[in-house]
């Protein structure tokens, strides 16, 4: 999922993608542990799919306490 695709997300959808992106990286460091992993290239694309969509939630949280530093900012001058 490139980083296009994780933008179009509602916050919802990025909650239920984290996790289910968190659970899979659970079970490939399990199948690493016990020798049943074939297709090593899984983990960093997995933790790369993590890293995406913490970024995308990361920048709406700044974007919405953004505007509210920026009015609070405001107020505190006289």
């Amino acid at each position: 999922m490139d980083i296009k695709a994780v933008r179009g997300l509602s916050d919802a959808e990025l909650v239920n993608e984290l996790s289910a992106a968190k659970r899979h990286l659970y079970d490939l460091r399990f199948q690493l542990a016990t020798r049943q992993l074939e297709d090593y290239s899984q983990l960093p694309l997995t933790r790369r799919r993590i890293a995406r969509i913490l970024t995308v939630m990361t920048e709406r949280q700044v974007e919405s306490g953004g505007a509210a530093v920026a009015a609070g900012a405001g107020k505190g001058r006289s």
